[in-house]
């Protein structure tokens, strides 16, 4: 099991939280996501270390920006 953690920019309403959630749960190997809407903290959680571009263009599909490795 292996856990990231990065900044997403943007976020604004529990919709943000949602778009964000439902967008990084579809790349391939993640198996959980927590997204806390007041620090912008995104917690992935996958079976094996994914990319960061992969994590960056989901929450850019949802409309947001990763800004940073938390």
């Amino acid at each position: 099991m292996s856990t990231a953690t990065y900044t997403v920019k943007g976020m604004t309403c529990g919709h943000c939280v949602s778009s964000v959630k439902e967008e990084v749960s579809e790349v391939v190997g993640v198996t959980s996501v927590e997204v806390d809407l007041a620090s912008g903290k995104l917690t992935v959680g996958s079976d094996s270390p994914i990319d960061q571009a992969s994590i960056s263009a989901a929450v850019e599909e949802a409309g947001y920006e990763l800004v940073a490795t938390a």
